[in-house]
């Protein structure tokens, strides 16, 4: 079934003109209903601990929106006027949504996630007992793994173009520092901690300075690693000036729980949390 969605789909991208036939609308809302219910992701980790972008997927949340048109709906008092509904059916899937939390449809939240008031685009995926706290945004076809903690104000980014670009991933048991932004596809390998106000994109460099010669990453932190915020001298023509990056100080004890160590493992560098 999915392949022949697949090949609707991939002849709807090389020709607009097919959006104007049911069975192509069909298909793009199969995808859609299929990413919503966790049936399929816009990437996805595979068995070498590699992820794969799933590019036909994301083709299809980008075709959704010119099928749709756009509508009033409302909550209780608040009115919205969009081409896509919001989420619901909450208690069903077994998530705690907080007032004024919103989840797209097209997004996935796995049992056990709880989202205070938050934001979740289409397409992304977040896994279980996840909390995603206040004013935190997940972007479109980002994933969040399960475990994860994204404290206050955290905003991971949406990738959906480049059609071949990876998503931000963010793996299993990762916490994520109040205000930290996560974007263009940087990737946190599991149990990774973060401190308060890092920034990652795709070319930040990363730096673990935990040995004798700094390693150097860009958008990935390896598995395990506490990460700060940083700032190495660059030289330009106008002179030497600081540039963000973020430092790897060291790595989370195996001895630790996880329910403790995340904001344990900050604490014993002397990071704010």
């Amino acid at each position: 079934m999915y392949q022949e969605v697949k090949e609707i789909i991939e002849q709807a991208w090389e020709n607009r003109d097919l959006l104007k036939e049911e069975r192509v609308k069909r298909s793009i809302r199969q995808v859609i209903e299929w990413l919503d219910k966790g049936k399929i992701r816009t990437a996805e980790p595979l068995a070498d601990g590699t992820w794969q972008v799933n590019e036909w997927v994301k083709k299809a949340v980008i075709l959704y929106f010119p099928i749709q048109e756009l509508e009033v709906s409302e909550a209780g008092p608040m009115e919205f006027y969009d081409k896509l509904r919001l989420k619901t059916e909450y208690k069903d899937l077994g998530v705690r949504v907080v007032p004024h939390a919103a989840a797209r449809y097209g997004a996935y939240l796995a049992p056990g996630v709880v989202m205070m008031p938050s934001y979740v685009n289409i397409g992304a995926y977040v896994g279980e007992g996840t909390m995603i706290d206040t004013w935190a945004t997940v972007g479109s076809c980002a994933q969040i793994g399960k475990g994860v903690h994204l404290s206050g104000g955290v905003g991971i980014g949406g990738v959906l173009e480049p059609i071949q670009a990876a998503p931000v991933i963010i793996e299993d048991h990762c916490f994520i520092g109040s205000r930290c932004i996560i974007v263009e596809g940087a990737h946190v390998c599991q149990e990774a901690v973060l401190g308060a106000n890092v920034v990652l994109t795709g070319s930040t460099k990363i730096i673990d300075v935990t040995g004798p010669e700094p390693i150097y990453y860009k958008g990935y932190v390896p598995p395990r690693s506490v990460v700060i915020p940083g700032s190495y001298t660059r030289q330009y023509p106008a002179g030497e000036y600081h540039v963000s990056c973020a430092l790897i100080i060291g790595q989370r004890k195996e001895s630790t729980d996880r329910k403790t160590a995340l904001n344990q493992a900050l604490r014993d560098f002397g990071v704010s949390v």
